[in-house]
């Protein structure tokens, strides 16, 4: 098999046959197993009477039309379709071979194609001044970009970070200024904040939509300045610091909403990077869990369909709740191989939604296990409009795996339809 398949034709059959024109040597696909055929501009899979089906999005289809990033399933080969820039996905193989020359990946950075387009950005950048954004969803790695971007800028300072979000408000100036002793109760000698620290280095402000607004004119006045007062002095202390911020909040939005400051928000936007979630790039999965497994005190090797129940989940919380997921799978696992059963719950129950899936489950923990509700005939349904998706997003407070519970769908499924509408989910969200 190839990496990748442009498709170069408006139509072509994918079997074991190896007259189609993407021929799998794979035993559990038919000989003429789906068909691919681009509509007015729509590329749309056919089932062909395959003996295993052919799934979309964990759901068995018939004809099903193709979006951006839908996974789909022929036989044991699993695929993601793309809407450009196939090419340049398959220099990247799962293995983490790369096909042709490359500049050398970012060490602490395991991916593929839409992890590594950002290297060449990381090294132009980091040496200059720019003040930059991370943008994106919790658990997409924003600190390990921010701490890239200082190793790569040369800077002789330390990196400091600061959880915007985790501070309260009456210690913040405090603890990103530093104080003066006796500037306030308990102040009992003076104290160096993060921005002192910092000097000719880099300042990572983590979540910083979350910053009080208070904080956010005297950030402003340090970046203008240069210079910092701690709270209870009075003399300014010169700095010289690069600030990174981070946040999975629309920025644009709160400045809108007056909760941000728009004279702080141009100051530090000068350069933004938005990371994408893992469940747009799942070709990085199988890179990713070798890189948790190599920190184990043993060799453990995951299962095919321990790979596949990885692939099925859409991990909302991204690389950091897949890498609490190998970690308890390499806690469990008895012997060397990891299977579905030692995952957490909420995978194991994405991965129990595809029919092909339910051999396996059984065999691994026994007969009666109550499956999650799917489409009477097991074929995927239409979507759903806006207005129901607005209703069904409100009644469970903004939780998409709520959402894909109701429907019979995947994760992956309903945010695709959550952005085709232009819906944020934090609007559906409790406060």
């Amino acid at each position: 098999m190839q990496p990748a398949y442009a498709f170069e034709r408006d139509e072509l059959v994918i079997g074991r046959d190896r007259s189609c024109a993407i021929a799998l040597d794979d035993h559990a696909t038919s000989r003429q197993h789906a068909r691919v055929v681009n509509r007015d501009g729509t590329w749309t899979i056919v089932d062909l009477g395959s003996r295993n089906g052919t799934f979309v999005d964990g759901q068995r289809a018939r004809e099903t039309p193709l979006e951006s990033l839908a996974e789909v399933r022929i036989g044991d080969s699993l695929f993601k379709f793309v809407d450009r820039d196939a090419e340049q996905y398959g220099r990247f193989r799962l293995d983490g071979a790369v096909d042709g020359a490359l500049p050398a990946a970012v060490p602490s950075l395991a991916g593929g194609y839409s992890i590594r387009r950002f290297d060449a950005e990381l090294e132009r950048v980091a040496p200059t001044q720019l003040s930059c954004v991370i943008l994106g969803e919790t658990g997409t790695g924003k600190e390990v970009f921010a701490r890239e971007l200082h190793r790569l800028s040369g800077r002789p300072g330390s990196f400091s970070a600061i959880h915007c979000a985790a501070i309260p408000q009456a210690l913040f100036e405090s603890e990103l200024f530093g104080h003066r002793r006796g500037a306030f109760s308990g102040a009992l000698r003076d104290k160096a904040g993060l921005v002192q620290q910092a000097h000719r280095g880099t300042l990572f402000l983590d979540e910083i939509g979350d910053m009080p607004l208070d904080a956010q004119v005297k950030l402003l006045r340090v970046l203008q300045t240069h210079e910092v007062v701690p709270v209870g002095g009075t003399q300014p202390e010169h700095v010289d610091l690069r600030v990174v911020c981070a946040t999975h909040r629309d920025l644009y939005r709160l400045v809108q909403e007056g909760k941000f400051r728009a004279d702080l928000f141009a100051r530090v936007n000068e350069y933004v990077m938005v990371l994408p979630p893992l469940r747009e790039r799942k070709e990085d999965v199988y890179l990713l869990t070798q890189a948790f497994l190599a920190r184990q005190t043993r060799r453990l090797e995951p299962s095919f369909d321990f790979m596949v129940a990885l692939l099925k989940y859409d991990w909302p919380l991204n690389v950091r709740e897949l890498e609490g997921a190998v970690r308890r799978a390499a806690a469990l696992a008895q012997g060397g191989v990891l299977e579905p059963q030692h995952l957490p719950q909420a995978v194991l129950e994405e991965w129990t939604l595809d029919p092909s899936a339910e051999g396996a489950l059984r065999a691994a923990t026994g007969p009666g296990r109550a499956r999650p509700e799917e489409p009477a005939d097991g074929f995927l349904r239409g979507p759903p409009t806006e207005e129901k998706m607005r209703e069904l997003l409100a009644r469970h407070g903004g939780n998409v795996a709520a959402v894909g519970r109701e429907l019979g769908k995947g994760r992956m499924q309903v945010h695709r339809w959550v952005r085709r509408y232009g819906l944020v989910l934090d609007d559906f969200r409790s406060r």
